[in-house]
């Protein structure tokens, strides 16, 4: 069975963060494993506050990883701090890791900042050339090209400069800010447009983090870089359809959508049986 590796903060709500990838992962047939860079209190509502781990656990969680269950691909996700993001790359440099995603979370929907201007600098100098591909949002890759963005002609030429940065793919999310469902892939060997069909739901909690780690799932298992984003794609579409409706904010995609089989069947509740058997004790 392939593995992949998540970096990344948690969501205690399970929308988003390490708790969205290991659903993703296990989904999309990898078996999934985690190093966690900080403790998130967060909801469909918000972010209540954030406790980082200490440079020196998580280089301790990453190292437990790759000597003993090596990873076929790696995630990384949230990362807000300068000394997390070298510990991070001093890592994947020493164990020489395979078929990297970075999803680069800098910057909020609604346009604010998420790490310090350090940390950014950092990001760019030790994690982003690392990758094998990028998934910014538009707002991540204005900071990452240094441009504003507002067609798909500036994103085109975005996703180009920022992919000659870094030497790496890059997959930049079209989303509502300008084609809502279309991104663009650029590669060296030929870009392309993933045309993605507009689904009515406004729970959309964790797509970034689903389809990044969507991605790495698909890479682990092989799959040649268009064949993986065509493949997320259509995963996070199949997640956002089933039209899941939790929490009091933006809510969760059903992860499991397509995940059937004994073990996932609703429960059909038998009531005569079930009393019967309640009566005698025999259910606790």
């Amino acid at each position: 069975m392939k593995t992949a590796l998540t970096i990344a903060g948690t969501d205690p709500s399970g929308g988003a963060g390490i708790q969205a990838d290991i659903k993703t992962m296990t989904a999309n047939g990898v078996f999934a494993m985690s190093a966690v860079t900080a403790l998130v209190a967060q909801n469909t509502t918000g972010v209540a506050g954030i406790m980082e781990v200490s440079p020196g656990f998580l280089k301790q969680q990453i190292d437990c990883v790759f000597t003993d269950i090596r990873p076929d691909a790696v995630k990384i996700g949230m990362v807000s701090s300068t000394v997390l993001i070298r510990a991070i790359a001093e890592e994947l440099a020493l164990y020489k890791a395979e078929n990297i995603v970075v999803d680069p979370v800098m910057v909020a929907t609604n346009g604010a900042r998420l790490i310090s201007e350090d940390a950014i600098d950092t990001l760019k100098e030790r994690l982003l050339p690392m990758a094998d591909i990028l998934t910014p949002n538009i707002p991540e890759a204005e900071v990452l090209s240094d441009m504003k963005i507002k067609t798909e002609e500036d994103m085109m030429k975005a996703a180009e400069k920022i992919g000659a940065n870094y030497r790496c793919d890059v997959l930049l999310k079209g989303g509502h800010q300008i084609n809502d469902a279309n991104d663009f892939l650029y590669r060296k060997e030929g870009s392309r447009w993933f045309y993605g069909k507009r689904i009515d739901n406004p729970n959309t909690h964790g797509t970034g983090c689903t389809l990044s780690s969507a991605i790495a799932s698909n890479l682990a298992k092989g799959f040649p870089m268009d064949e993986a984003v065509e493949r997320a794609k259509a995963y996070i579409s199949g997640a956002l359809g089933a039209m899941l409706d939790l929490g009091k904010g933006r809510g969760p995609m059903n992860h499991a959508f397509a995940i059937t089989g004994e073990y996932a069947r609703e429960a059909v509740l038998k009531t005569d049986d079930s009393t019967a058997r309640h009566s005698k004790g025999e259910v606790r």
